[in-house]
């Protein structure tokens, strides 16, 4: 799709925003990765993506640099956590620097379960890019570097934090 080149021209379906596009292929790869992933391992989605975020940290991680890094609030990395943690894959202690803290890592469970993902994810992530040529793939890659700057400056514009 185009940019519009006027303001005469008529305002774009839902259908046609970039957004919403790249929503649609988002949710299609997690919808079909969380059905593996149930299938094979037995861990949700967001579970995945914990034990994921947890075993490529170099060190522990706060629950609140978790939830962030995951793009989910804390309360619901917290809900996350604690079933990973009932099921011994996430071990918690607590954190010297802040008292109410807590420092998350993977338990040895926990790290053989990420062993795994991480190798069915591989899978996935070649199974899908192998349908592009290498020049499409360059292409994939450079556009979604340029997306993701401009989706930062257009962030900052609006005030964020």
């Amino acid at each position: 799709m185009r940019p519009r080149s006027s303001t005469t021209e008529p305002a774009p379906t839902i259908r046609e925003l970039l957004s919403y596009r790249l929503h649609v292929v988002a949710n299609l790869l997690s919808r079909g990765a969380e059905l593996r992933y149930r299938r094979e391992f037995g861990v949700s989605l967001w579970e995945w993506r914990t034990v994921a975020l947890l075993g490529g940290a170099r060190e522990a991680l706060s629950l609140n640099a978790l939830a962030r890094a995951a793009g989910i609030d804390k309360s619901q990395m917290s809900r996350v956590v604690a079933g990973l943690t009932r099921r011994k894959l996430v071990l918690r202690e607590a954190d010297a620097a802040d008292g109410r803290g807590v420092r998350l890592t993977l338990s040895a469970a926990g790290r053989r379960l990420y062993a795994g993902l991480i190798r069915a994810a591989a899978e996935r992530n070649d199974a899908f890019l192998g349908c592009l040529s290498a020049s499409e793939r360059a292409a994939f890659d450079g556009a979604l570097e340029k997306l993701a700057a401009r989706a930062q400056d257009f962030i900052g514009r609006e005030g964020a934090p």
